[in-house]
C-alpha cells in the first residue's frame, strides 16, 4: 500500500484518501458537537473502496449514534453515550445532568506512511459538570488496502486512564436491569439499508449471538442506491483476553440487525468492569471493511492471512 492522502481541516477533521480510486475511506471528526449527544471524536463516513459508505450518522432513532466511535454507556452514574440515560424500573429518561463528554487534546501523529496511515490523539473524558474524570491515549491506523480484493482495514487502539481518586465503574444498560442492552465501548452504528443485515460469527449466525463470545463478529447487508453488498468484520486483538481468562474481564458482542445494525465488542455486556484510580484499561480492536458479502470461510481466510 502507498499514497494514502492524508488532508486535515485543523479544528475539525481528518480525510483519508485511496488515491488510485479517489475513494474517501474516511473522515475522523474532533469537532465538539451537540452537548445532549455526548460530544466525542468519530469516524464517519467510513467507506468501501468502491465508494459505499457503510456508517450512518445522527439517524432520528438515536441522534448520537456516529459511525464508529468508542464511548461508555454508563460510567459511575455518567452517560458518555449520549442522549437519554436507562434507569431501571422506569426505562429510558432525559436526564441531562448525567451527560458527559469526551474532548479533543491534541495529536501526537497525523501521517501517512508507505504501509498505512496513523491518526494518534489524546482526549480527555468528563462527566456533566466538566470534572476530569480520565484521560485516553488512542490510535488509529489504517492499513493493508488491498483493491484486489475490495477490501482494507484499520485497526483502532485505546488506552483509558483513571484520573479519580476512586474507581471508575464502567457498565452498561444490561449491567442496570435492562436484558440484551450491553452496549458500550467501540460502537459502529450501520446505515439504513444494512437493517435485517446478516450477522455471522465463528460458530454461528444471527441475531442469537447478542451478549456470546469470541474472538469476531461479522455484518453483511445490501446497499440502497448501488447494487451489491459490504461486510465489516469486528476482531478482538489477543491481548484483549476477551474469554477473560486469567482474571481479566470478559468481553460480550452487543449485536443487533432490526431496528438498526450496530456492533459493540462490549467492556461490560453482563457485569460491571472497575477501573481502579491510576490504572490504565487498554484495548484493541480490528474493523475490516470489505466490498461484497463475504462468507465465514472468507473472513476466517482473511483473518488468518492477516495476523495481529
Amino acid at each position: 500500500m502507498t499514497g494514502l492522502r492524508l488532508v486535515h481541516a485543523h479544528g475539525d477533521r481528518i480525510t483519508l484518501t485511496e488515491p488510485a480510486t479517489g475513494v474517501e475511506l474516511l473522515s475522523y471528526v474532533y469537532a465538539a458537537e451537540a452537548a445532549w449527544e455526548a460530544p466525542k471524536p468519530y469516524l464517519h463516513p467510513i467507506r468501501t473502496l468502491a465508494g459505499d459508505i457503510v456508517t450512518d450518522y445522527r439517524p432520528n432513532d438515536h441522534r448520537w449514534h456516529k459511525g464508529l466511535q468508542l464511548t461508555a454507556s454508563h460510567l459511575s452514574g455518567a452517560n458518555l453515550w449520549g442522549g437519554n440515560s436507562y434507569v431501571h424500573g422506569e426505562g429510558y429518561l432525559e436526564l441531562p445532568e448525567r451527560v458527559g463528554s469526551m474532548a479533543h487534546v491534541g495529536f501526537d501523529e497525523v501521517a501517512a506512511h508507505e504501509d498505512r496511515a496513523v491518526i494518534a490523539e489524546r482526549l480527555t473524558w468528563h462527566p456533566y459538570d466538566g470534572d476530569l474524570w480520565a484521560e485516553e491515549e488512542r490510535r488509529i491506523e489504517v492499513h493493508d488496502v488491498h483493491p484486489e480484493s475490495g477490501s482494507w482495514a484499520l485497526t483502532w487502539t485505546s488506552a483509558v486512564t483513571n484520573r479519580r481518586d476512586e474507581p471508575l465503574r464502567f457498565g452498561s444498560p444490561t449491567t442496570a436491569g435492562r436484558e440484551s442492552a450491553g452496549y458500550t465501548g467501540l460502537f459502529w452504528r450501520g446505515p439504513r439499508a444494512f437493517r435485517d443485515g446478516r450477522i455471522i460469527g465463528p460458530d454461528g449466525e444471527g441475531p442469537e449471538l447478542m451478549g456470546t463470545q469470541g474472538p469476531w463478529l461479522a455484518l453483511s447487508g445490501e446497499h440502497d442506491g448501488t447494487d451489491g453488498h459490504a461486510t465489516l468484520v469486528f476482531a478482538h486483538a489477543p491481548e484483549n483476553d476477551h474469554a477473560g481468562a486469567e482474571g481479566a474481564h470478559p468481553a460480550h458482542w452487543f449485536v443487533r440487525n432490526e431496528p438498526f445494525a450496530g456492533i459493540a465488542p462490549s467492556w461490560s455486556f453482563y457485569d460491571e468492569l472497575e477501573l481502579a484510580p491510576g490504572d490504565t484499561l487498554t484495548r484493541r480492536y480490528r474493523v475490516v471493511v470489505a466490498d461484497g458479502a463475504w462468507e465465514r470461510e472468507e473472513i476466517a481466510k482473511y483473518l488468518a492471512a492477516h495476523p495481529w
